[in-house]
């Protein structure tokens, strides 16, 4: 219902509705480079990401051909954490891959 009473100034009880808005959703974007490897990218979506071994290869080869994919999309401050996962591991293992945000 969402709704809640208060009392007017006749005593009559009104029911007042609010509105319960959803966060906007955005989008992480992987982006190809011509130095991360394919297998790093599949393990990173496993790991970060929770795909499966199919759908990490399937996601893979769309930022290898068309230059950027979705890897998932989330609310705005666990999208940021994931592009920092992303950065940080890439770092770490000497890669220049980059993600990115978007609405979704």
């Amino acid at each position: 219902m969402g709704g809640s009473e208060r009392e007017n100034a006749g005593g009559v009880l009104e029911q007042r509705e609010t509105e319960t808005r959803e966060a906007p959703l955005f989008h992480v974007l992987l982006h190809n480079d011509d130095y991360t490897t394919m297998d790093f990218v599949v393990d990173l979506l496993e790991t970060v990401f929770g795909k499966s071994h199919e759908e990490a290869h399937r996601i893979m080869m769309a930022v290898h051909t068309h230059g950027l994919a979705v890897c998932g999309t989330y609310p705005h401050e666990i999208a940021e954490t994931k592009v920092a996962f992303v950065h940080d591991l890439a770092r770490q293992h000497e890669f220049p891959l980059r993600a990115s945000i978007e609405e979704a």
